[in-house]
């Protein structure tokens, strides 16, 4: 946490009042983020459809069509399968991710091409997602509390009043040293993420935009765009088709076998 106090936007005169900003910035942090998850939690389970459009620096893009599946679990984490529909090539390609509320979060990755499930290595998920500039990390669902908080001040974004906040995974594994998200202070949406690495150099940044309503309750963002401030790529995720309430079964629809039933 070396450094973090500096961006506070709470007074400090002394060594108590230091220690006192410290912990109400991280309260009402952790206060934001709680927030946040309620308002998109109770949905049971879920289908989307995706398309993803990979851009190199150059401006050539490449699309590919995904169907992702989702399901919350009562006494752990959210359970994710995303499905690759096109190109060809990568056609049934499918990632596998149960999340845990403490515990590290297990992936599994099925390759077609080689009739291969693999375990996603732990020390691996900082890793590009198929050439995509999100990464094994970002497509895990995060769950509260493995994040440290940390409010930063009250910002204005494209008009819109926000909450900065930063947050800090606590697995050693992350790839990232922090992350700060901008998210609205109406209804508690994401706006923009900016990620940072070990040296605490900005590399990404992740803007959601195209905000609807669905079921008359959750807000989901319906374009996402991740920027590489480095390579100068990007890739672009246009959300479509939300279902809820589908009646999927963990055991079934989530489980390794899953896995090799994908299209």
């Amino acid at each position: 946490m070396t450094g973090l106090l500096l961006v506070l936007t709470l007074p400090v005169t002394g060594a108590t009042k230091t220690v006192d900003s410290l912990a109400a910035a991280q309260a009402k942090g952790l206060q934001i983020f709680t927030e946040a998850d309620q308002r998109q939690s109770g949905y049971g389970d879920m289908e989307v459809a995706l398309t993803m459009i990979l851009r190199t620096a150059k401006g050539t893009e490449t699309e590919r069509k995904l169907n992702i599946r989702q399901m919350e679990m009562p006494d752990d984490g959210d359970r994710v399968l995303i499905e690759f529909e096109s190109p060809a090539d990568i056609r049934g390609t499918a990632l596998l991710s149960h999340a845990h509320k403490t515990a590290d979060d297990d992936q599994w990755l099925f390759l077609p091409a080689l009739q291969r499930t693999k375990k996603v290595a732990l020390k691996n998920r900082n890793g590009a997602f198929l050439g995509s500039e999100f990464t094994f990390e970002d497509l895990a669902v995060p769950e509260l509390e493995k994040y440290d908080y940390l409010y930063l001040r009250d910002d204005v974004l494209d008009d819109m009043p926000v909450f900065v906040v930063q947050r800090i995974a606590r697995s050693k594994y992350s790839g990232y040293s922090r992350e700060v998200f901008w998210i609205d202070q109406e209804h508690f949406r994401p706006q923009q993420v900016e990620y940072f690495d070990a040296e605490d150099r900005q590399t990404k940044l992740l803007r959601f935009s195209d905000y609807q309503l669905h079921a008359d309750r959750f807000w989901k963002a319906g374009h996402m765009s991740m920027s590489n401030l480095e390579t100068g790529k990007s890739t672009d995720l246009i959300w479509h088709d939300y279902r809820f309430g589908i009646g999927f079964q963990s055991d079934r629809d989530f489980s390794i076998i899953a896995l090799r039933r994908s299209r």
